[in-house]
This record gives C-alpha cells, sequence and structure tokens, in this order.
C-alpha cells in the first residue's frame, strides 16, 4: 500500500509522525511524507523518507490556503497513493478534500485537537465546525489522540465512529538516567541538590509561558528550564518581552535552552515538569516527562486532565493563573518525597498506557485493514 502522510509543518512530521512512518514501512508499505519545507525534515530524509515540501501555511489566509490546496492536488494526482493519513486542522482539511476529489480510495485523519475548542472569534470557531462536519463526512478513519476529542466528534456529527488511540513515546529513549543528570547538570552548572522545573514546548502564548514566568518570582530556592523555541510559522504575541521581565527578576534562576535535541537526557536532569497551557491535544512531553520519573503540574484541560491522576502522579491547576500554578509547583520544590513518589507512579502509568510501539501497532491496524 502507498501512503501519503500528511501534515502542516517539519516539526510535525519530525517529531509526531515519524515513528509511524517507521512503523507502516516495517510492515511493507510504501510511505511518503508530505509538509511545509523546513530545517528539520533532513532527520526523516536521513532516515530514508522520501518527503515532498509543499506551501502549507499555518493561517486562514485564503490565497494561500488555496495555493496549498492545489499543490496537494497536483501532487495527489501524481503519486496515486492508496491512502492518504491527514494530520492538523487546516493541512487535515485541505488534505482530505484533495483526497476526495483525487479518487483516493481511503481517506483518514488523526485528530490533535479542534480548532473549535480553542480561543477565537465566535465565526472563526463556527467555520471551523462546519469544516470539520464537512471534511468528517469525507473521512473513512477517524482517529483521535484524547479522548474527549473523540467525544466531541460523536456527539457533533462529526464521524459517526470516532477512535482515541491516544499518543505513545519509547520507553527506551524516555527513562531515568543517572549519568545523564551528572552530566546535565554540570554542563548547565547547576548544584546536584537543585531543584530543577523543566518546561519543553514551542515558545507561543497559548504554553503558557507568561503564567509560569510570573508565578516563579513565588516559587523559592529552584530553577526554570524552558526548552524549545518560537517556530517561522508560529502566530501571536512574541515571548521576548516576558522572557526579558523574568531574566531581571529571577536573574541564574531561569535558563532558556532553546532547541534542543536531547530532550530525554534534559527531563532526567530535572525534577520537576510543568506544562501551563491553554488548549492542548494529548501532549507528548508530558508522556516523555512520565517516562523519565517526572512529577508534572499541568493545567486541568482536555488532553493532560486525561495523562495526570491528580496528588497521584502530578497536579493540576485551572489554565490562565498564576497564583495556583506558584502554589503547586512549591509543593513539589519544598517536598522531594512527594516529587519522588509522584514521579513513580506517573511513570508506571505511562508505561501502561502511553508506550510508542503499542499505539503505533493499534494505529498501523487501523489504517491499513
Amino acid at each position: 500500500m502507498k501512503i501519503l502522510e500528511i501534515t502542516n509543518v517539519d516539526f510535525s512530521l519530525t517529531h509526531f509522525l515519524l515513528p509511524l512512518m517507521q512503523e507502516l514501512r516495517a510492515e511493507g508499505h510504501e510511505v511518503v511524507g508530505v509538509c511545509a519545507d523546513g530545517p528539520l525534515l533532513q532527520h526523516p530524509r536521513n532516515a530514508g523518507f522520501r518527503v515532498e515540501t509543499l506551501p502549507f501555511a499555518r493561517s486562514f489566509s485564503v490565497p494561500a490556503q488555496l495555493r496549498a490546496f492545489w499543490a496537494l492536488v497536483r501532487l495527489i494526482k501524481r503519486e496515486k497513493p492508496d491512502l492518504v493519513h491527514a494530520h492538523m486542522p487546516i493541512s487535515g482539511i485541505l488534505a482530505r478534500v484533495a483526497a476526495k476529489l483525487c479518487g483516493v480510495p481511503r481517506i483518514a485523519y488523526t485528530c490533535h485537537g479542534f480548532l473549535f475548542n480553542q480561543p477565537g472569534s465566535r465565526l472563526r470557531r463556527g467555520l471551523a465546525l462546519v469544516l470539520e462536519v464537512l471534511c468528517g463526512h469525507i473521512t473513512n478513519i477517524y482517529l483521535t489522540v484524547s479522548r474527549e476529542e473523540a467525544q466531541d466528534a460523536k456527539r457533533l456529527h462529526i464521524h459517526p465512529h470516532p477512535i482515541a488511540i491516544g499518543n505513545g513515546r519509547n520507553p527506551a529513549r524516555f527513562h531515568p538516567d543517572a549519568q545523564a543528570r551528572t552530566r546535565i547538570r554540570a554542563e548547565l552548572g547547576t548544584s546536584a541538590h537543585t531543584p530543577v522545573i523543566i518546561v519543553v514546548s514551542r515558545l507561543v502564548r497559548h504554553k503558557g509561558h507568561p503564567e509560569l514566568l510570573a508565578a516563579m518570582q513565588y516559587v523559592p530556592d529552584a530553577e526554570l528550564w524552558i526548552v524549545g523555541e518560537r517556530l517561522a510559522s508560529d502566530h501571536g504575541a512574541n515571548m521576548e518581552a516576558y522572557l526579558a521581565h523574568a531574566r531581571e527578576a529571577l536573574g541564574p534562576r531561569l535558563k532558556c535552552l532553546g532547541y534542543r535535541a536531547d530532550i530525554p537526557a534534559l527531563l532526567a536532569a530535572a525534577d520537576i515538569f510543568v506544562l501551563p497551557s491553554h488548549f492542548e491535544g494529548l501532549p507528548m512531553s508530558i508522556i516523555e516527562a512520565m517516562l523519565c520519573g517526572l512529577p508534572v503540574v499541568a493545567t486541568n484541560i482536555r488532553g493532560p486532565r486525561e495523562q495526570v491522576v491528580p496528588h497521584e502522579t502530578g497536579l493540576l491547576v485551572p489554565p490562565g493563573t498564576t497564583a495556583e500554578l506558584a502554589e503547586a509547583l512549591t509543593t513539589l520544590v519544598q517536598n522531594p518525597v512527594l516529587r519522588q513518589r509522584m514521579g513513580e507512579a506517573g511513570r508506571k502509568r505511562a508505561l501502561r498506557l502511553f508506550d510508542e510501539k503499542t499505539i503505533l501497532q493499534i494505529t498501523t491496524r487501523l489504517l491499513t485493514q
């Protein structure tokens, strides 16, 4: 079977789709990646995959989306795939409509979060819902990463049979690592006894960085490591003003590490993982942190609340708040025994529910049966 795996940007393809592409190839299928061009595509290409680049735009610009759509139509007509598997809201809509127009036998979609569940104008959210319903009717296989999104898809008549498949990460890569902990802390000039809070995400407003930076001023004796960068295609407020203010307030307690390829080692070197997002799908970063044995402080929103068991594997706080976030972080900073207990419980939960191999096998079976 020839399969096109279509997503919006190189970050998504490399970090989210590549393991599935490898699993499908191992099952004997021909797999081609499709997304916007970017420097991270060198990794899947080095892994032996052909990746076709198209002018995808993460915006509601009609001319930009028409350019991307007709480029998709030309690509699908040329490739003649047996299955188109689309991801992400906008690229997922374009890919499914183009596949239907080109007569692709099987059309699949994995929902990583609905636009109509995200902040925005009533018109934008209404349009997103209408488009999801229309595209759901031409989708043969409808998958979601979270249970709540699957419930929404059925309740809103987007698709009659949505399947929540979850997300997964490889426990062989993400696990506690005492040697990495010592090495990374020495590299960053952090004492072995300093409590370290880490966040791994894109530097965008909806990941909750402003609230986190403000909360850290009330969390004593701990460092904050911020891992990630802003993508060229990201929209909204730039975080530099918030970071500049936080550098003045926190001094050496704030370490901005930018984009890193050694996420497993960084997580192993930290003590607490935090992700105060305003909206999510089912965050890979939380799974990675749990596998590394870290307690998780996250917001009580779709996705994270399916992953974190409050007071057992971590703590949940309301989104967009500072005081509650600071209180939760302080509780864990000041209680190493609680951190260890929650981290161990989180790792057991992640091994049971979020093992990458299991998720990939289920997804592959659903796509190719």
